[in-house]
């Protein structure tokens, strides 16, 4: 909106023409999305309490944690629409909507939120840790998968191709697979995001360092000469992602300011489903879903070692973790709730910077 009403007057002053650079308008929606979770937090707080949106910690066979969030529960849960307020207000005042790919972005992170939001609140009615079934949740995620997905296949300006990391010249085409995979990297990323989602601050503050990185990453492929000095593909529109990077960054760190440990709000699964989301169509929008694979490694890692336990039990009645996702497992060796948080937020920056690197290390 700012962007429209103040570039045009660039004409009758020069300093109208900084609302040009997406690296002013990044940085402004930064501070603006984190600007207003922190003015909004007590409100949404205050509203979600008198809803008795209140989060329901139990969990079926997983009594053993059950001690580790008696005093949680009293914190409200779906506090993941302060989150997509503070980012969609913000993009909505400093981004470009004349890019495809804001429009797109917004659909996912509002599709994604509308899913999570169906499954909380069928959790606060029951009272119990059922929300919508497996089937209907992995619907609603695939419909945006498969609309993304045959929405970009039908686009012939859009690279079908696969490219890996820290090689120059490396790629698999995809051809009619790309659809599935658009499927696959959406979904996963989303389940991923939300199977992390168990420690006070703990998603949250991964996906600051996550989306700070590839906020780096689209300005870098989305221009031409920066693109081309370190022979990466040039991706037209990707800068604008960076606006959209940013916001999340900074909504994510105001709803971290209420979200860290002791949490007086959790995201439930409208955050962790509609971040989750945004974060796969970023790295697809981008042509960068391998090196998601290592910026987002913590969630990579969350997600894998749920599919291992039930693997292992299911083949060998043994267990790898004393309990998954690997958080819980830290959790059940006597690690306090802030040191597993705190840890893998440090693991989480070292594969930012990995994933960085390769930029440049190709």
């Amino acid at each position: 909106m700012l962007y429209y009403l103040l570039y045009p007057l660039r004409d009758f002053h020069t300093v109208f023409n900084v609302f040009r650079y997406i690296t002013f308008r990044a940085a402004a929606a930064s501070v603006t999305a984190f600007v207003l979770c922190l003015v909004l937090g007590p409100w949404v707080i205050r509203a979600l309490k008198g809803m008795q949106a209140l989060a329901h910690t139990e969990r079926e066979y997983a009594e053993k944690l059950h001690a580790f969030y008696a005093n949680k529960k009293e914190t409200p849960t779906m506090g993941g629409l302060l989150i997509i307020a503070g980012l969609l207000s913000s993009l909505l005042l400093w981004g470009n909507w004349q890019v495809p790919s804001v429009w797109i972005l917004s659909a996912v992170v509002l599709w994604f939120g509308f899913v999570g939001f169906l499954d909380d609140w069928i959790k606060l009615k029951s009272k119990s840790s059922r929300g919508l079934s497996s089937f209907t949740k992995f619907a609603g995620q695939l419909i945006a998968g498969l609309a993304l997905g045959l929405y970009l296949y039908l686009d012939p300006g859009f690279d079908k191709l696969l490219y890996f990391p820290f090689f120059k010249s490396t790629f698999l085409y995809l051809g009619a697979l790309f659809i599935p995979f658009v499927v696959v990297v959406l979904v996963g990323t989303s389940n991923a995001l939300n199977l992390t989602d168990g420690l006070d601050g703990l998603a949250i503050g991964c996906l600051l360092f996550v989306m700070g990185a590839f906020a780096v990453i689209c300005y870098v492929v989305g221009r031409v000469d920066y693109s081309a000095y370190l022979q990466e593909i040039y991706v037209p529109g990707a800068g604008e992602l960076t606006v959209f990077c940013s916001a999340l960054v900074g909504a994510s760190a105001g709803f971290l300011w209420y979200n860290s440990y002791p949490a007086e709000v959790m995201m439930g699964d409208t955050g962790s489903l509609s971040l989750g989301g945004a974060l796969g169509a970023v790295a697809i929008l981008i042509k960068k879903e391998l090196v998601l694979l290592i910026v987002a490694g913590i969630f990579v890692w969350e997600a894998l070692s749920v599919i291992l336990q039930v693997a292992s039990f299911k083949m060998f009645k043994k267990r790898i973790f004393l309990m998954s996702p690997f958080h819980h497992h830290l959790q059940l060796k006597g690690w306090p709730e802030s040191k597993v948080t705190v840890r893998l937020w440090i693991v989480s920056f070292i594969l930012a910077l990995i994933g960085l690197s390769t930029l440049k290390l190709r």
